[in-house]
């Protein structure tokens, strides 16, 4: 896990100093690395069987939990009753199955008898997968954050039976956490007043932070420019990225620039968009053998990664692949779309259409192993001729660079001299196929194989992207597969579910379930023009408002009224690993009123960009999403009716067109001849004499229609131009 920097300054660290030496003795050490309830809870005087829960659960990371020593609960009301029942504070552990130093800790601590049993006696203790509680997981992690000045998983929490957290850190050694247990009982024993002084305190700063903008910050490109400044300071010229190691893929932020470089027709935007691709792709942080990437890069050059691959990163990653080879026909950032998305159909895809989760950094006891290769299998598995050539291209040593491994493993990387058209040279492939042959039969890292809504509906909306841009027929039926799936067993009466493993559904949507499954269903439709998507979409954008819109202050929460015991309510506006759930939400928001023309999408993007827009303006690269359906907003963005009959070759002709240019700010609808769509972008819309005719729009005033090609593609590259200067 990676530290987290707190950028709120609150006073909740002085509080913490008073309760003296238990916060000296606990001084937190950052590592690198279904349906609602009521949120009071009705005491129930019955003794609580003493036992560890988590076996009743499906959670991978809960069931790696379930044979501790430890008395383990499930986040719910059974914890929170006996923790009010006993009078204990509640020890909350959150961290998910694919986490390196969760499985540290568990070996180290939790496993531990004389952990267990502090434990045991003193606390009730709650396990929480983070991947599926994540509205649980913000709130504590920004309380952490705000006490240490950093964050992470494994995170650590104690709080009272009220939820309110009175201590908080990330990953303790196991000497540490005994001390800090039995401090936390002693205070928690002699200490009550203070205690309960600190929670109320830190009640008060997770109710604040809600408190969110003025509304004063004009919407207009400066914030966009401000980005780009920031960005241009930050820039590592020699191996692309953005700061100083660990450096994390900058999906979001190289989005914004392909826009910034669309709009303004900056060279330099463009340039570090392609120098940061192409050294990722290059390093170890990718699968050069069997694609996909894993979460981050621990060093600054991209070469040895935190192991771990994720379906968001998969999502997200080939999505900017995609994009970028639309600007620039690379064809290199085809070949790594192609790659990753191969990768999350061989290993992440259930055989029913869902997307499984992640894939461990871990095997054999170890991170890495399953990736890296030692001199000696290679000069076995290979020719003295293959082992020379597959040496020259990727970096492969005596001495290795595999730190953790022993002299001469080596990580994957593409040498500099080397062209990436290399991986094309027969004999090449030849080597990688004896290679991927040999690594199957290794002992392959954990795969989480829970599906989770919002990540589905991530990785669906680049399938189909995929499937416009590159034209695979496997990439769209993946993408529709996971839709049908995400309806047939994660929607039920009319609301989302969170996740599905082993015919289990659970957990009520939050936002960003919703406002990324609406993505990826806007994208699904413009691709195959179903409108049975475009409809769900909306059904599920009426309930998103519904259960999520706070019609006092504007923009979204993150989990419904009275959801899962929370002790607060709360917002959030900028990107983490993941493109922000209210960003994503705007963007959908401004889509779906340039296909219907209803009012009131636009009402509630302008208001949620209005309410955020003074944090945009001060600190933008922290809401780059927010920035790319700001860009969109301000563009002269384009609707796009097409109209013509079905099987035409000169209709397919000028969709292939639309789809594959890079042309984002624009939404897309077809149409047959005397098609009955309830779509507002096509009404009135017609074809002559069995013609395609396109109309292109803006703000549902349109230009004369066309079928000339280039006349289409002419008035959809229109665009509303600024300067850098």
């Amino acid at each position: 896990m990676r530290p987290l920097k707190s950028k709120i300054l609150f006073p909740v660290i002085l509080i913490c100093v008073a309760l003296g030496v238990l916060f000296f003795l606990v001084k937190p050490k950052p590592v690198q690395s279904g349906e609602p309830v009521p949120s009071k809870i009705k005491v129930v005087t019955v003794a609580t069987k003493k036992y560890n829960r988590l076996i009743h659960e499906k959670s991978p990371y809960l069931l790696q939990h379930a044979d501790n020593p430890i008395y383990w609960f499930p986040w719910g009301e059974e914890a929170f009753q006996a923790a009010l029942a006993e009078n204990k504070p509640i020890f909350l552990s959150i961290g998910y199955s694919t986490c390196h130093w969760c499985h540290v800790l568990e070996k180290e601590s939790f496993e531990n008898q004389e952990v267990a049993d502090l434990l045991n006696e003193n606390f009730i203790s709650i396990k929480v997968d983070r991947e599926e509680m994540p509205d649980v997981d913000q709130i504590y992690m920004s309380v952490v954050r705000a006490m240490t000045g950093s964050g992470g998983w494994p995170m650590t929490v104690v709080m009272t039976p009220d939820r309110q957290p009175f201590f908080g850190g990330t990953y303790f050694p196991r000497d540490q956490l005994i001390k800090i247990l039995s401090a936390l009982h002693t205070a928690w024993a002699k200490q009550p007043e203070k205690i309960k002084a600190v929670g109320a305190k830190v009640q008060a700063f997770m109710e604040s932070q809600n408190d969110i903008s003025t509304g004063t910050v004009k919407l207009d490109e400066e914030i966009l420019k401000k980005h780009y400044q920031q960005l241009t300071l930050r820039f590592d010229s020699e191996y692309g990225g953005f700061g100083a190691a660990p450096k994390f893929p900058p999906t979001m932020q190289l989005k914004v620039l392909l826009r910034v470089a669309r709009r303004t027709g900056d060279d330099k935007a463009l340039a570090m968009v392609e120098s940061t691709l192409t050294h990722m792709a290059r390093g170890g942080i990718y699968d050069h053998l069997g694609g996909g990437f894993h979460r981050y890069s621990t060093d600054r050059i991209w070469l040895a990664p935190h192991f771990e691959k994720m379906l968001y990163n998969q999502a997200g990653l080939s999505s900017i692949y995609l994009e970028a080879f639309q600007s620039t026909q690379n064809k290199m950032f085809e070949s790594v779309a192609r790659g990753i998305l191969d990768y999350v159909l061989r290993e992440m895809t259930a055989p029913d259409g869902g997307f499984y989760s992640a894939e461990d950094a871990d095997s054999e006891g170890e991170e890495g192993v399953f990736y890296v290769w030692p001199l000696d299998e290679l000069k076995k598995v290979l020719t003295p001729k293959e082992y020379a050539k597959f040496s020259k291209i990727y970096g492969v040593t005596a001495a290795g660079n595999f730190e953790s491994g022993k002299k001469g493993t080596n990580i994957l990387q593409l040498k500099k001299d080397v062209s990436w058209k290399i991986k094309s040279d027969p004999a090449v492939k030849t080597i990688h196929e004896k290679l991927f042959a040999v690594r199957e039969k290794r002992e392959h890292p954990f795969k989480d194989d829970k599906i989770i809504t919002a990540w589905n509906g991530l990785m669906l909306g680049s399938l189909a992207k995929a499937y416009q841009v590159l034209r695979e027929p496997e990439y769209l039926r993946a993408a529709q597969d996971s839709a049908r799936f995400i309806e047939s067993h994660l929607y039920r009466n009319d609301k989302l579910l969170r996740r599905f493993r082993q015919g289990e559904a659970k957990h009520s949507g939050g936002l960003d379930d919703y406002a990324y499954l609406i993505q990826g269903l806007i994208t699904l439709y413009e691709t195959d023009f179903d409108e049975h998507w475009i409809q769900w979409a909306q059904r599920l954008q009426k309930k998103q408002d519904e259960l999520f819109w706070d019609s006092e202050a504007g923009g979204y929460f993150l989990s419904e009224k009275n959801a899962n015991f929370l002790p607060v309510r709360n917002k959030e506006f900028a990107d983490n690993a993941r493109p922000n759930s209210n960003a994503v939400a705007v963007l959908n928001l401004l889509r779906l009123y340039n296909l219907t023309f209803a009012k009131e999408y636009h009402q509630k993007a302008k208001k949620v960009l209005s309410v955020i827009g003074d944090r945009m303006d001060r600190f933008p690269t922290g809401f780059a999403q927010m920035l790319i359906a700001l860009d969109f907003y301000l563009d002269r963005s384009k609707e796009i009716a097409v109209v013509g009959p079905k099987d035409s070759a000169e209709k397919n002709a000028i969709i292939k067109m639309l789809h594959t240019r890079f042309v984002p700010n624009k939404v897309l609808a077809y149409s047959p001849p005397k098609g009955n769509s309830r779509l507002g972008i096509l009404q009135d819309k017609y074809s002559q004499k069995g013609q395609t005719v396109v109309y292109v729009c803006e703000n549902n005033i349109c230009k004369y229609p066309t079928g000339d090609p280039k006349k289409v593609q002419e008035l959809v590259e229109e665009r509303k131009i600024y300067s850098l200067n």
